[in-house]
C-alpha cells in the first residue's frame, strides 16, 4: 500500500496575521527550536536571475525580495553568475576568491558587492561563460545557449565550493538555498564530495528541468553510478532538476496547491513518483511567494495618479492614461489587461479567443509581454482587427506594467498551470480583479467572487463564463468597489513566506545534525 503524501504548507508555518509583529513572533518560534544558534544561520541563496541586475521571469523578483526578507533572521548572501548586465552595473567588483577548475568546468574568480541596502552578493566572474548579449538562458532571439550545461553546472559547483569552507572568505554557509534547475546540481556536488551541508531546492516551475545528453556526464563531473533511475537519469537524459530533488535535504515549491499538483501524473512532468516519495517523507513543502511593499497604489511613483480604497479617482486617471498610451478610444466600459510571458502555459491563446466577446460587451483589452512568436503575431493581428479597442505592446517595461495593473478593472490570467504567479497579487493590490484558472498559486491567492473570478477547465467556454461574471460585477459599482476593497486588503507580504522558509531551514539543518 502506497504511503499517503503529506504536505507541509506555508499556512501552518506562518505566524502572525499582519506585517506588524510577525518578525518578533517568528524569532520566538525559531528560538524555541533550540537548534539554530546565530553561528548556524548563514544561508547562501543561489539563483540564475535577480531583478537587481537581470530578470527573465518571476524568479528574478523572488530572488530580489526573499533574501532581503530572510535577512531579518539570517545572514543571507546571494550567489549569481556574472552576466554582462551584472558586471556593467559593478565595473569595480572586489575579487575575494579563486574557484578552481574541475572536470570540464573552468576556473573562475569570485566577486563580491554590496547592494545599497546592505545585501551581500557574490558574483561568479567567468567572461567566457557569462559575458554575452541576451538573457541569462539564451541569445537575443530566444535561442538557448548551446553550453548551458557548463554555464549552470559552474553555478552549482561554485555554490558547493563555497559550502566546503575551503576558500578564505571568512564566511561559510550552513545551508544552500537553490532555485530551479540552473542551480540544482549544487546539492549533487555536495553529496558526491561528501560535504555535510544541507540544501533546500525551490521548484518555481517543474516544466523546466535542465535536460542534457548523457555524453555530458564526464565534462560536468557526474559519476556514472549516479546515472540511473534513482539518481540523475530521466528518460535517457541527465536532468539537473531531478538531481536537485534527489540530493537536496528538502524540496519546496511556490504554493501549497502546486505542491500537491506536481505529485500527480497530470502535472508531475514525469517526476510525480519521486515527488510523491518526497511528500510521504515530509520533505516537500508548498510556500506561497510574496510581493514587496512597493506594490501600493497610494505611494507607487510609477503611477500617473495615486489612489486608495477610499478614493478611486486616481484609478480612473490611470485607466485614462493606459488607454492613451495604448491608443484606445475613450470608454466607460471595463478595461481588461494581460501582463504576461506570451507562452502556451499562460493561456494567452485563450485570452486571444475571448477578446471578440469582451469587445462585443463594450470592453477593451491591453496586453504587454514577450514570448512565442505565433502568440505575439496573433496579438498584433488582434490589435489590427480591433483598432481603438485592443492595444498590444510586445516587450516589457516596469512603469507601463504597473500603470496597467493600476488602471485596469480586470486582469486576464487563464494559465493552464501556474506554480505561484505574482501578477494576480500585483493586480489585487492595485484593485484590479484577476480572472484566472483555479490552479496552483492562483487557487491559493484568489477568492472566487470576492477578490476575483476563478474557472476550472482550461477552455474558452470556462474563461468566458468567468468574464461574463466579471462584466456583471462591473455593471454594479457597489459590488465592483466591494470586491476591489476586498482584493486590496489581502496580505501578500514576504514576511509570511519567510516564516515558511525559516521552518524548512530549521528542519533541514537539524536533520543534518541528527543524521
Amino acid at each position: 500500500m502506497n504511503a499517503v503524501p503529506s504536505f507541509a504548507g506555508a499556512r501552518s508555518a506562518t505566524v502572525g496575521a499582519h506585517f506588524g509583529g510577525l518578525d518578533e513572533a517568528l524569532a520566538a518560534k525559531l528560538g524555541s527550536r533550540g537548534e539554530l544558534p546565530d553561528a548556524a544561520r548563514k544561508i547562501l541563496y543561489v539563483t540564475s536571475e535577480m531583478t537587481d541586475f537581470v530578470k527573465a521571469g518571476g524568479l528574478g523578483d523572488v530572488s530580489a525580495a526573499l533574501p532581503r526578507s530572510l535577512g531579518r533572521l539570517y545572514d543571507v548572501r546571494v550567489l549569481i553568475p556574472g552576466y554582462r548586465q551584472v558586471t556593467a552595473l559593478h565595473p569595480d567588483i572586489e575579487v575575494v576568491a579563486r574557484l578552481e577548475a574541475a572536470f570540464g568546468l573552468p576556473a573562475c574568480d569570485l566577486g563580491r558587492v554590496r547592494s545599497p541596502d546592505g545585501l551581500t552578493i557574490y558574483i561568479i566572474l567567468c567572461p567566457e561563460l557569462y559575458d554575452r548579449e541576451g538573457s541569462p538562458y539564451g541569445d537575443a532571439h530566444g535561442v538557448d545557449w548551446a553550453d548551458n550545461d557548463i554555464r549552470f553546472a559552474r553555478l552549482g559547483l561554485a555554490a558547493a565550493q563555497l559550502a566546503s569552507g575551503r576558500h578564505d572568505l571568512g564566511w561559510t554557509p550552513n545551508l544552500l538555498h537553490l532555485n530551479d534547475w540552473p542551480s540544482a546540481l549544487a546539492s549533487a556536488y555536495v553529496a558526491w564530495k561528501g560535504w555535510r551541508v544541507p540544501s533546500v531546492l525551490t521548484i518555481h516551475n517543474l516544466a523546466y528541468q535542465g535536460l542534457f545528453d548523457r555524453t555530458r556526464l564526464s565534462p560536468l563531473g557526474v559519476p556514472d553510478t549516479a546515472f540511473q533511475i534513482d539518481g540523475v537519469e530521466f528518460y535517457g537524459k541527465l536532468s539537473f532538476l531531478k538531481a536537485g530533488i534527489v540530493y537536496a535535504s528538502h524540496v519546496t515549491t511556490v504554493s501549497e496547491t502546486y505542491a500537491q499538483e506536481i505529485t500527480t501524473p497530470e502535472m508531475g512532468c514525469g517526476l510525480d513518483g519521486l515527488l510523491r516519495r518526497r511528500a510521504a517523507e515530509g520533505r516537500l513543502t508548498g510556500i506561497l511567494n510574496g510581493i514587496d511593499e512597493s506594490w501600493d497604489p497610494r505611494t507607487d511613483g510609477h503611477l500617473g495618479a495615486s489612489f486608495s480604497p477610499e478614493d478611486w479617482r486616481g484609478k480612473a486617471a490611470n485607466a485614462d492614461e493606459v488607454r492613451k498610451e495604448f491608443g484606445l478610444a475613450v470608454s466607460r466600459g471595463p478595461l481588461f489587461a494581460v501582463v504576461s510571458r506570451l507562452v502556451h502555459q499562460k493561456g494567452v491563446d485563450l485570452a486571444i479567443e475571448s477578446t471578440e466577446s469582451i469587445v462585443r460587451q463594450g470592453g477593451q483589452v491591453v496586453v504587454t509581454g514577450r514570448g512565442e512568436a505565433p502568440l505575439e503575431n496573433g496579438l498584433l493581428q488582434l490589435a489590427q482587427r480591433y483598432p481603438g479597442q485592443v492595444g498590444v505592446r510586445i516587450g516589457y517595461e516596469e512603469s507601463t506594467a504597473r500603470r496597467m495593473f493600476a488602471g485596469s478593472d480586470f486582469l486576464l490570467m487563464p494559465s493552464r498551470f501556474e506554480p505561484c504567479g505574482l501578477s494576480q497579487m500585483y493586480a489585487q493590490s492595485f484593485g484590479s480583479l484577476p480572472i484566472a484558472r483555479e490552479t496552483g498559486g492562483l487557487a491559493d491567492t484568489i477568492e472566487d467572487g470576492v477578490t476575483g473570478f476563478l474557472f476550472r477547465d482550461p477552455a474558452l467556454y470556462a474563461l468566458l463564463g468567468a468574464i461574463y461574471r466579471a462584466v456583471d460585477a462591473f455593471k454594479s459599482r457597489r459590488k465592483l468597489n466591494t470586491m476591489r476593497r476586498a482584493a486590496m486588503s489581502r496580505n501578500f507580504q514576504w514576511t509570511r513566506s519567510a516564516a515558511g522558509y525559516a521552518d524548512v531551514y530549521g528542519r533541514a539543518m537539524s536533520d543534518r545534525v541528527a543524521a
